[in-house]
């Protein structure tokens, strides 16, 4: 069966394709329209389907829409109720269930040739456990707790994987929801809802969980595989912040305070959920699930003897879910995911004609990644972009900001780059056969899911990777899924006896991660960035400004994209990649430096 899988109503849209049960493509939209989260989560642009992202999709596979056995949209209207009737204060809900009913025909105009009458409507947490259970690897059986801000009426849901399908065994009812809660306690602390809920992870470190008396009244397990989570007074608890305004230790302990209290939460409802399955792997999905202290600790002291997360746990991930459903309840047998890189890339040939086509100098060393190990050793910071893009908000080694993690001032030097609050941490990529003695946690971790302990007598030696509690959120890189990466930590690790690389995404404040090469020359020419290293090609900052007779801190160009968001750009010579119309902007061929493709 040929699937497409589409996530539109909430946030995050995304599309991914199933063929014969095998992941081939996922991308999300945001990544084509350059607009963060691709859109806002609010009713009026509830219509709006990832356009773009499901049309490379089918290109990538040489299929047309005509050609497609289904579409699995991940949001079932006929399981919802009115926002009154579940206690929810959202008066334009009823909006956003009328575009819903509408969807196939939104994805009709939107894909020519569609046969509406293929739209299949796939409830939205079956989607997020679909999308662990069915692509976890090694999880035939395997249980599957799904955690989010909502879906149709419930905002939970934990089921399990036996024989090839899904049976669901508890959704909790709306209003309760642990999702909601945290996207309150976001706006509550002045940052943006359904967006920097991990700004609150990070803060919660720097405080000290003197309110959760308080909020455990509010927030707790009901013992049945349910929880009770509404209606908590924020403003009694602490003074709310604008976000203008510095954070206070106030803040930082409430924070601190409604994050032990998930965990506690999420560990309860693990527990529940082994009572009733006794399987030893737990599969996890839904926004919640992105938060990786909580996942950690689940790991840490859970029933189950391995924890899988779902790398796009967000959203996004219900696009791959709701196709991988659908192949599953058509007989087939979903294969695990080949990893995250699911999005477009470059052959090696493209990326120097996109090169060429910006005037950029640029040189092909004969190892691409030993030039980029020497650069790091030199306390160089450097893009990196290589292969397929992720799907998901993790940067895993192809859409990176690379930095020796020896130094701590690096911490601030990345913030700065990226436009970031320093209070956030930076994470480190680490050779898999050497995590075990840095790190201490579940491994490996190839996803950047979970946080570790660093070892104490490590935390001076890589001190740019080490948060204010000692903890790192690593990904552990395994030559036989990442050779490219693992060869540079093998060469840094020469240059300096460090296993471990500083990775964060390759992106500024606010804007989605580089997808494709313009949004890498952009990133690169309006940040300083000393080496962008993309595919098989290095460019270097001072023959970048150099050729382009520009300063690294003069006023870039502003660009305007379709969605009125906006872009930079360095060279004037940029202008020119819009101009080149026979230029690829998508492609399926991952640009590695080997001519290699998954």
């Amino acid at each position: 069966m040929r699937i497409l899988g589409i996530n539109a109503l909430f946030h995050d849209p995304a599309a991914a394709l199933v063929v014969d049960g095998q992941t081939v493509a996922a991308a999300e939209e945001e990544r084509f329209s350059r607009r963060k989260h691709g859109k806002r989560p609010v009713p009026f642009s509830a219509w709006e389907t990832p356009d773009q992202a499901a049309a490379w999709c089918l290109a990538t596979a040489g299929l047309r829409p005509e050609e497609l056995d289904a579409v699995a949209y991940s949001f079932d209207p006929r399981l919802a109720r009115p926002a009154e009737q579940m206690g929810l204060d959202d008066p334009w809900d009823h909006l956003r269930l009328t575009y819903a009913r509408e969807a196939p025909g939104f994805l009709k105009t939107a894909l020519p040739g569609l046969d509406p009458q293929r739209v299949r409507y796939v409830p939205h947490h079956m989607a997020h456990a679909a999308s662990a259970a069915f692509a976890a690897p090694d999880a035939d059986n395997c249980s599957v707790l799904v955690l989010d801000g909502r879906g149709e009426a419930t905002s939970h849901l934990a089921a399990q994987r036996v024989q090839g399908k899904l049976e669901p065994l508890y959704g909790q009812e709306l209003p309760h929801s642990l999702g909601l809660v945290y996207e309150e306690l976001t706006a509550h602390l002045g940052f943006l809802r359904s967006s920097d809920e991990f700004k609150v992870m990070a803060l919660a470190s720097y405080g000290t969980p003197r309110m959760l008396p308080e909020l455990r009244r509010h927030v707790y397990p009901t013992g049945d595989g349910g929880f009770h989570a509404a209606h908590v007074p924020w403003s009694d608890l602490c003074v709310p912040r604008s976000p203008e305004e510095p954070w206070s230790q106030a803040h930082a302990d409430l924070a601190a305070s409604a994050q032990l209290v998930l965990e506690e939460t999420l560990l309860d409802l693990a527990r529940w959920l082994h009572g009733r399955t006794h399987d030893s792997v737990l599969t996890l999905a839904g926004g919640v699930a992105l938060n990786c202290v909580a996942n950690a600790r689940i790991a840490r002291e859970g029933p189950f003897d391995r924890v899988w997360v779902q790398p796009a746990a967000g959203d996004a991930g219900t696009a791959l879910g709701g196709a991988l459903l659908l192949s599953a309840d058509g007989g087939e047998e979903p294969a695990p995911m080949p990893g995250a890189d699911l999005g477009r890339g470059w052959s090696d040939a493209e990326l120097e004609a996109w090169l060429r086509t910006a005037a950029v100098p640029f040189e092909r060393p004969q190892d691409i990644a030993a030039t980029v190990a020497e650069a790091l050793a030199e306390n160089a910071i450097v893009a990196w972009f290589q292969g397929r893009s992720e799907y998901g908000p993790r940067a895993l080694g192809h859409r990176s900001l690379m930095a020796h993690p020896g130094h701590s001032a690096n911490l601030e030097r990345l913030n700065d780059v990226k436009g970031r609050e320093q209070f956030r941490p930076v994470a480190p990529m680490v050779l898999a056969d050497r995590a075990g003695r840095i790190f201490d946690g579940q491994l490996p971790s190839p996803y950047m899911l979970f946080v570790h302990d660093v070892a104490k007598e490590w935390r001076e030696r890589i001190p740019a990777v080490v948060h204010v509690d000692g903890t790192a959120r690593i990904q552990t890189v395994d030559p036989a899924d990442e050779p490219l990466v693992a060869r540079m930590l093998a060469e840094f690790e020469q240059r300096t006896g460090l296993p471990v690389v500083v990775n964060t995404s390759l992106n500024t404040a606010g804007r989605p991660m580089v997808d494709d090469p313009r949004d890498a020359l952009e990133c690169f020419g309006s940040t300083p960035v000393d080496l962008l290293a993309i595919g098989p090609f290095a460019v270097r900052r001072e023959e970048f400004f150099a050729a382009g007779n520009r300063s690294a801190r003069r006023p870039a160009e502003v660009l305007s994209f379709p969605s009125g968001h906006e872009e930079t750009l360095a060279p004037a010579s940029y202008d020119r990649l819009a101009e080149t119309a026979s230029l690829p902007v998508t492609g399926p061929v991952a640009g590695s430096g080997e001519e290699a493709v998954r």
